[in-house]
């Protein structure tokens, strides 16, 4: 070894700093070289297995930075030279940002691919749950970097029980500025947890009603019937009255209809039988009842009750057209009519009405005719 290898420069010996220049070197040259063929290799052994714990490591070590790797290298440079205590404590701090860094990437990446298969699987068979999935993957990432950065700051020597202090006031007051933001955020996650609807139910919410179309982190999007496009807030739609009848297996269907006066008490009796006859000669029908139930202003009210056995409206429409259909021909056979709004008025007097003509005087009718 030449001598001018042994002079000392800054405490160490020349050799000591060209060997620990050489094994920085080395660690970064190893890891640019080796990742992209190791990370190549596992992939093809993991493909080869069901699990999907070895896929999100293999990702995992696919975020590993070569920079990030090469100042962790700092750690036995720092024991094995003679260094000034404000250089040492810096070759510390940067091995130190460097770990917790490299720390955090490979978690965030399983954490992300682990996730993201679960979302992949959910979304064939439940969507909503893909959309739980993603707000929980942001969630655990605020999490992983904010325990990362309060690691890291606890070992770099900062007081971080104060630091947790302030942050707790100053979250309260962020807090504060965006209740609305997180009131909806946590009214998305009740959405897609509990599921009072889904992607694709048919709903209504006061006067409005459509198809979902998209359950997001702040907003439900819902396709209208007129073809608009409504944006719900999550936290108005759990706080509303809302009607979802993707649910539905039956449609129950209430209607009423009334006939004149001049219907006789044995064509009232007839009525309900005609009507029951009716609807059960209907596809997809359960008759449930017919009544007289009002005797109204101009109308004898009947009310009838019928089961649909199938939730689509459409079909509902068709049968209810065809049941109005029959029962007008019904009643026309029957000779029974249907009630409109009429009034009959009548002018009586309790004498005759004298007459006044205009030459003078007064007659009586009687007068007149005689």
């Amino acid at each position: 070894m030449p001598p001018w290898m042994h002079t000392w420069i800054a405490g160490n010996e020349l050799m000591s700093w060209a060997l620990a220049g050489l094994w920085l070197v080395m660690v970064g040259f190893v890891v640019s070289l080796l990742k992209p063929r190791l990370i190549t290799r596992l992939r093809a052994l993991t493909q080869a297995t069901e699990t999907k714990w070895d896929d999100a490591l293999v990702q995992a070590l696919g975020a590993s930075k070569t920079p990030l790797i090469v100042a962790i290298a700092l750690y036995p440079v720092a024991a094995n030279l003679v260094l000034a205590p404000r250089v040492e404590r810096w070759f510390a701090a940067a091995a130190t940002v460097g770990l917790f860094l490299q720390l955090g990437l490979w978690t965030g990446k399983f954490l992300d691919h682990w996730i993201k298969a679960s979302r992949d699987r959910a979304m064939q068979v439940d969507p909503e749950t893909a959309t739980g999935l993603a707000v929980t993957s942001l969630i655990a990432r605020t999490a992983l970097w904010a325990v990362v950065l309060l690691a890291l700051l606890d070992n770099l020597g900062f007081n971080v029980t104060t630091l947790l202090a302030g942050l707790g006031v100053g979250g309260i007051a962020v807090g504060l500025a965006l209740q609305n933001i997180l009131r909806d955020l946590f009214s998305s996650l009740s959405i897609v947890f509990d599921k009072p609807f889904k992607i694709g139910h048919f709903i209504t919410i006061d006067d409005f009603a459509g198809t979902v179309e998209n359950i997001g982190l702040k907003t439900t999007r819902i396709r209208s019937l007129g073809g608009e496009l409504v944006v719900f807030s999550n936290t108005d739609l759990t706080s509303a009255r809302l009607r979802n009848y993707r649910s539905m297996k039956e449609r129950r269907i209430v209607f009423t209809f009334g006939v004149d006066y001049n219907t006789t008490p044995e064509q009232l009796e007839a009525l309900p039988g005609m009507v029951r006859s009716i609807v059960g000669g209907l596809p997809q029908t359960r008759f449930d009842r017919t009544h007289f139930k009002s005797i109204a202003e101009s109308a004898l009210q009947f009310e009838v009750v019928y089961w649909m056995l199938t939730p689509d409206y459409t079909a509902y429409m068709d049968t209810q057209q065809r049941l109005n259909i029959a029962l007008m021909r019904a009643c026309a056979d029957a000779g029974i009519g249907f009630a409109f709004p009429t009034r009959h008025i009548e002018w009586r007097a309790p004498m005759p009405l004298p007459l006044t003509w205009a030459g003078g005087g007064r007659r009586t009718p009687a007068a007149e005719a005689s």
